[in-house]
C-alpha cells in the first residue's frame, strides 16, 4: 500500500513550535488537512497560514488549552466539522521542568500532569466519537525518560510519559474494536523545549548530557531533525499504510533505547 495522506483530516496539538509545527507543515506539504491546536496563538496562527499558502494541503488554527476539558472537546468538534471528519490526532503539546525528585512540589506535579496526561486523555475522549464512525490513528508523544532511569532531573517530565506510554498501550486494546490504532512515538529530536531544558542545567550537569548522548546514540550521537528524521514517520502513522500497527512504542531516536 502507498504511504499517502493526501485528503487526511488531522488534528495537531502543540503545533505552533518544534516538532508539532514540523509536523504540521509535512502534513501540508503531503496533501492533508490539518488543525493546529496551542496556546500560542501568533506562531500557531503563522504555522497555519505559512502551511495553507505552500499547499497542496490546508492548515487553520485554534487557540486551546489541552488541561481544559469543556475547550478541548468543543475545538475537536469544531475541527472535525471544519475539516469534514477526522482521520488522526497527534498529541504532542507537553510542558517539562528539571527538578529533582526530593524538591517537587504539589503545583509543579499539576501543571505536568494537567498538560502532559490529562491533557492528553481530554483530546483524545473528545476524538474518540468522531474516530469511532470509521477508524483512525492516536500518535501520543512519549519519550525514552519515561522508560529509562535518567536524567534524574527530569523525574516530573519522565513519570508523565511513562503514564502517557501505559495510556496509550490500554487505549489501543480498548478502542481496537472500534479500528482505531494507538501508539506512542519516543523522539529524540531538537525542539525548543530541549533547549530550554538544557537552559536551566549547570554548565557541568549540561556538558555531562551531551557527552552522554555522544555515547548513548548509535546514529550519530545527537538530536536528531524534526523536518527529515521525525516528520515522515508521523505521516506514516497517520496513513492508511499503518493500519495493521497499534499498542507499539515507537522510538525515533537513533537507537538511544530500544523499545521493550
Amino acid at each position: 500500500m502507498p504511504i499517502t495522506i493526501e485528503g487526511k483530516k488531522i488534528i495537531v496539538t502543540g503545533g505552533a513550535r518544534g516538532i508539532a509545527s514540523d509536523a504540521v507543515r509535512h502534513f501540508g506539504q503531503e496533501g492533508a488537512a490539518v488543525f493546529v491546536f496551542d496556546v500560542l496563538e501568533d506562531l500557531g496562527q503563522q504555522v497555519a497560514e505559512e502551511t495553507t499558502a505552500a499547499g497542496p494541503g490546508t492548515a487553520a488554527f485554534r487557540r486551546v488549552d489541552v488541561s481544559k476539558e469543556d475547550e478541548v472537546r468543543d475545538a475537536v468538534d469544531f475541527a472535525a466539522r471544519e475539516m469534514g471528519g477526522l482521520d488522526a490526532v497527534f498529541n504532542i503539546a507537553a510542558v517539562t521542568a528539571v527538578t529533582m525528585a526530593e524538591d517537587m512540589t504539589d503545583a509543579l506535579w499539576d501543571r505536568l500532569l494537567d498538560v502532559n496526561l490529562k491533557g492528553l486523555s481530554h483530546v483524545c475522549q473528545a476524538a474518540f466519537p468522531h474516530l469511532k464512525e470509521r477508524g483512525g490513528s492516536i500518535v501520543n508523544f512519549g519519550s525514552d525518560v519515561g522508560l529509562m532511569d535518567r536524567p534524574a532531573t527530569n523525574i516530573a517530565y519522565g513519570a508523565t510519559k511513562g503514564a502517557i506510554i501505559s495510556y496509550t498501550r490500554l487505549l489501543a486494546n480498548g478502542w481496537g474494536q472500534y479500528n482505531i490504532r494507538a501508539n506512542v512515538v519516543n523522539p529524540l529530536i531538537r525542539t525548543p523545549m530541549y533547549d530550554e531544558f538544557l537552559a536551566d542545567l549547570s554548565a557541568e550537569q549540561r556538558r555531562a548530557y551531551e557527552d552522554g548522548l555522544k555515547e548513548a546514540v548509535p546514529l550519530g550521537g545527537t538530536m536528531g531533525d524534526g523536518p527529515t528524521d521525525l516528520a515522515p514517520v508521523l505521516a506514516f502513522l497517520a496513513s492508511d499504510a499503518s493500519k495493521f500497527i497499534t499498542s507499539q512504542i515507537i522510538g525515533v531516536n537513533g537507537g538511544l533505547n530500544p523499545a521493550r
